[in-house]
């Protein structure tokens, strides 16, 4: 008897569970249970504003109106704000005041606004997705391009620190870095993509993404070359970048400077006090197949530093390049004299112009 009772109550919980799994699917998906709610919440504020018209505006209708904006996909939302003005035109039919002047201001700027929100529908259903959501993809992305330029910790005696300051103050910039350490060897490349601001940022995503993966799997002297192929089978219509690969041994202090378009690296001589450019020569990576990154070879001994840093802080509409760089080597024995610590920081606060976006890198051995 009792296994009989164990065995219908199993049978009772299976079929309750089914039942919650079908009624799960069957349910409205999230979006569109959002849109309901907008859309009992329209009608109560039309039904108050009728019942009440002289204590509730009609302005109050655009509450739901820029909450749907806001929470809507694209799919949702244009409906929605058709639905919003068809429930204007009622409410200013049912208090019967179409003569008045203000109610036809009124109405006209909720026109002119359901316009400007059907417009911004259009451009986001490209990606998709609502305005939160994607304004938080967005910030996810960006903090991984900021957590790529990261760099990884380094042995005793080693100190590295980089900054990044993009055009106009803007939280998107082209220029990023990315690090990564593997044994005694660290690898960094310092990119600048075509153009500036939120302009370049979305470039940059994608780019930062693809050069993490490569920097970490191929050999330094490949990278720069695999580089230049995935930008070229982009074809984009700005599709070209300039980068700067550093490779140094963390042991010896040997390292290995590679650049593709991009400003020449810097070195610190401890013995001497004097910054040196460190020239080197690659074509801009994304423009020509096949291309050809020559390394120079160096060794960072104890006090010495190198300095890896984007165009945007030696050059300007008024300064040649050649003289930024003169610029910038004697703002760093000013700044960096003695102590590097935030000296990356110092440096981009001090030169570069805040139209452009600037990136630096500043690598010493202690």
């Amino acid at each position: 008897m009792t296994a009989l009772r164990e065995s219908a109550l199993r049978a009772r919980t299976s079929h309750l569970r089914r039942s919650w799994r079908h009624a799960a699917r069957r349910s409205l998906p999230p979006e569109y249970r959002t849109a309901a709610l907008l859309v009992v919440c329209a009608l109560l504020i039309v039904g108050a504003l009728i019942r009440w018209p002289d204590v509730v505006p009609l302005a109050t209708l655009m509450v739901p109106l820029l909450l749907g904006s806001l929470l809507l996909g694209p799919r949702q939302l244009p409906w929605f704000v058709v639905f919003v003005l068809v429930m204007v035109m009622v409410s200013i039919a049912k208090l019967d005041v179409v003569d008045d002047p203000r109610i036809g201001i009124a109405a006209a700027i909720f026109f002119v606004l359901g316009f400007i929100i059907l417009m911004t529908s259009f451009r986001r259903s490209r990606l998709g997705v609502a305005g939160v959501l994607g304004e938080s993809m967005l910030v996810d992305l960006r903090d991984r391009i900021l957590g790529q330029g990261g760099i990884p910790v380094l042995p005793d005696g080693w100190y590295a620190e980089s900054a990044l300051k993009s055009a106009g103050g803007t939280p998107f910039a082209g220029d990023f870095i990315v690090a990564t350490r593997s044994g005694d060897r660290l690898e960094v490349v310092l990119v600048d993509v075509s153009g500036k601001g939120e302009q370049a940022g979305t470039r940059a995503l994608l780019l930062s993404g693809a050069f993490g993966g490569l920097l970490t799997a191929l050999p330094p002297a490949e990278f720069l070359p695999a580089a230049n192929a995935y930008l070229l089978r982009q074809e984009w219509e700005e599709g070209f970048a300039t980068a700067i690969h550093l490779s140094l041994d963390l042991v010896a202090g040997d390292f290995q400077v590679r650049t593709a378009g991009h400003p020449p690296a810097v070195q610190l001589v401890a013995g001497s006090g004097r910054w040196a450019v460190i020239e080197t020569e690659g074509p801009v990576l994304g423009l020509i197949e096949d291309a050809e990154f020559p390394s120079i070879e160096g060794v960072v001994r104890r006090g010495d530093a190198l300095l890896l840093y984007t165009d945007g802080m030696v050059e300007t509409r008024r300064r040649d390049i050649a003289l930024g760089i003169d610029r910038l080597l004697g703002q760093a024995e000013r700044l960096l004299r003695g102590n590097f610590d935030g000296g990356a920081t110092r440096l981009v606060e001090s030169l570069g112009s805040r139209n452009d976006d600037r990136a630096l890198l500043v690598v010493h051995r202690r």
